[in-house]
């Protein structure tokens, strides 16, 4: 395996940092590794200052750590040399004695201030930043992935750019998490530089009396400088990383460097830099501060201000007459009509009246319902809803909704804003004043009732429902009801990749050698419009490909994989432990109904005399009557060669009908047939 040049690098950098803590390395490498901290240093400080974003330095924390470590196992190495040899190189001895200017008070003065700056200004109010970013930063993770969610299900963005957001915010929560403990090197490094200082000073002057024989004074001098200049060393780098962690933790999210931003957001007004030019002569001249500076500072900013002000006032000229210009170019440029083609699948517009329900400004949570829609849609039935576009509509009543499906109104509905649905489930005798109105998913009778009214309607047994609930509600029974139409070829596709890499066998023996994608989607299609879950498409495909061999029309096929499914199925209409009501179909009716079949090359279809087909509906609604009284499904049980096509012939005059084949039955559920279907 070849290592790559930056993994040795980093390598060779880590394993230096150990060896330094147990070898003793001459002054001469000390000197060059010391040159190297500092310009390592200045090379994260200069990043960290023009990264665009904290996510440019993402791996900052892994830096802060590296770094930390080495620069104490140079301080390790220093404190050798002094307290052995009482020398430790140019580089120590010049930031000693240069820095201090000579003078080991000074020096010492110099010193003591960088800890403190360091200390108590940088990585105090560093600590306290990363800290409490990353506390907000995790608090408000749920918010922007919500806000992900509704910008995605309403087109805004697109899949992969929704998960680049995601991964994007998980990488912003990652790194200040670390800030907020990679801080604690700072603070500790500092704190060690300091204790390191001092053992440095006390060791060097008794090492320098016992074993070099120098006097208290002699001592003194020699070991205060070496201290001053290795303490420098050390904590001018540390400094100079402690200001990079805090200007990470500080950056504002923008697009732009920090030092255009800056500048950019102090002098940018020509109002103020006016005023405080104004201020500053006004100073230099009226009190004894020398004029000579005061004076040409506050006419430049007058001056710069004034030049400020004229550029924007030209800069707005030029923006209105380009807009102007702009929209007299569009108005001249022919229609764009490839844009005007596109359907969208689903759509929900709205009155104004409505707007606050999907404005998050306003503390609508409208958007976040439809995501939750379409969640629970792929939870029910396995399918996922194609984006669900929300518009505005001023066309419509204040407090009128659409649901339009590929273009064309499918269903409206009217709510009353500020108010509440109120239903009676059927046992509540006491009635409540309202607005009298239907509900519009099941056309229920409804009352309008308003925010005083809802706690004594609860308490009467009323279902008291809010108007987003009533639109979310409403939208997803419509979204049921033509969930088969809106599932595409390129859906089918998209669940078929969904489940290969764990079912290659089964994919590559069924598509496209057995089935097309398109014959796929009709099955499915099948399934989805009687309600039936395609959750589990790798038992699907499997009955798929257990048959395929024999028959490709797609209505047999689906007779097949239902068969498949009878757990499921049985599940969901059958509780167990519960004896289920259900209608039977005469035997005689089910033979009649098979030798009215016609078989053609485009499949199987239904040619039963239509006074036959009268009577047989009639019998049929007549035993549903007896289901519907007794508030139970409207469940009928066939057998398995008839059940598709007696379905055909009764979805059409009941719509909710469950026609079920005996093959799709669980053996230990419980049936109790109410009446039987004759003619």
């Amino acid at each position: 395996m070849k290592i790559k040049k930056n993994d040795l690098f980093i390598g060779v950098y880590l394993m230096a940092a150990v060896l330094f803590f147990i070898i003793s390395i001459p002054s001469w490498l000390l000197d060059i590794l010391l040159a190297l901290n500092i310009l390592v240093a200045l090379v994260i400080l200069f990043n960290s200052l023009f990264a665009k974003e904290v996510l440019d330095m993402a791996s900052f924390p892994t830096m802060l750590l590296f770094t930390t470590i080495f620069r104490i196992s140079l301080n390790v190495s220093s404190t050798k040399l002094i307290l052995k040899n009482g020398d430790a190189g140019k580089v120590v001895d010049t930031f000693g004695k240069f820095v201090g200017g000579g003078n080991l008070v000074i020096g010492i003065i110099i010193f003591i201030i960088l800890i403190i700056v360091q200390f108590v200004v940088i990585n105090k109010g560093s600590e306290r930043v990363a800290e409490v970013t990353a506390r907000f930063t995790l608090d408000a993770m749920a918010g922007k992935q919500m806000a992900i969610d509704s910008d995605l299900n309403t087109g805004a963005i697109t899949d992969k750019e929704a998960a680049e957001r995601r991964k994007k915010l998980q990488q912003e929560n990652s790194f200040f998490g670390s800030m907020d403990g990679a801080t604690k090197y700072v603070k500790g490094d500092a704190t060690a530089g300091l204790i390191i200082t001092g053992i440095n000073l006390v060791g060097g002057i008794v090492m320098g009396m016992i074993y070099g024989g120098l006097s208290i004074n002699d001592a003194l001098s020699k070991y205060t400088i070496l201290t001053i200049g290795d303490g420098l060393c050390s904590q001018i780098p540390s400094l100079l990383i402690s200001l990079s962690t805090g200007i990470l933790v500080t950056k504002a999210s923008s697009d732009g460097e920090l030092g255009d931003e800056l500048v950019g957001q102090l002098f940018s007004m020509d109002r103020v830099l006016i005023m405080v030019g104004i201020a500053l002569s006004v100073l230099g001249l009226l009190t004894p501060l020398p004029w000579y500076i005061f004076v040409p500072l506050g006419a430049a900013l007058i001056f710069y201000g004034r030049k400020l002000g004229t550029k924007a006032g030209e800069a707005k000229i030029e923006e209105s007459a380009e807009q102007e210009e702009n929209e007299a170019q569009e108005i001249r440029k022919p229609e764009n009509v490839v844009s005007l083609l596109n359907v969208d699948p689903i759509e929900l517009e709205f009155g104004y009246g409505i707007i606050p329900l999907a404005d998050v400004n306003q503390g609508g949570d409208l958007l976040d319902r439809v995501v939750m829609i379409r969640r629970q849609i792929a939870l029910e039935l396995g399918a996922v809803v194609p984006i669900i576009r929300l518009r505005d509509n001023i066309q419509l009543n204040p407090n009128q909704y659409v649901i339009k499906i590929k273009g064309i109104q499918v269903s409206e509905g009217e709510i009353l804003f500020d108010h509440y649905m109120a239903m009676n489930p059927g046992y509540v005798e006491e009635e409540i004043t309202g607005i009298p109105t239907f509900e519009p998913s099941f056309h229920l009778p409804a009352i309008w009732i308003t925010e005083s009214q809802r706690e004594r309607a609860e308490s009467l047994g009323y279902t008291v429902v809010d108007p987003p609930s009533i639109i979310a509600t409403h939208l997803t029974e419509v979204i049921r009801q033509h969930i088969a139409e809106l599932l595409t070829r390129q859906d089918v596709q998209n669940l078929i990749n969904n489940i290969k890499d764990n079912n290659t066998t089964l994919i590559d023996e069924l598509v496209p050698k057995l089935m097309g994608v398109g014959e796929i989607q009709k099955v499915l299609q099948n399934l989805l419009e009687e309600g039936i879950s395609i959750r589990d498409l790798v038992t699907i495909f499997e009955t798929l490909a257990d048959h395929a061999a024999v028959t490709r029309d797609p209505d047999i096929l689906t007779e097949y994989v239902r068969q498949g499914l009878k757990r499921a199925i049985s599940s969901k209409y059958f509780p167990i432990g519960e004896v289920t009501n259900v209608v039977t179909v005469d035997p005689g009716i089910e033979q009649e109904i098979m030798n009215s079949v016609k078989n053609t090359e485009q499949g199987s279809y239904l040619a039963l005399d239509p006074d036959r087909s009268k009577k047989i509906v009639e019998s049929l609604g007549n035993e549903l009557k007896k289901l519907e009284d007794m508030g139970k499904n409207p469940i009928v049980i066939t057998s398995p060669i008839v059940r598709m096509y007696f379905r055909k012939l009764a979805k059409d005059y009941y719509k909710d009908i469950i026609v079920i084949s005996y093959n799709e039955v669980e053996s230990n559920v419980e049936l109790q047939s109410v009446g039987m279907v004759t003619a």
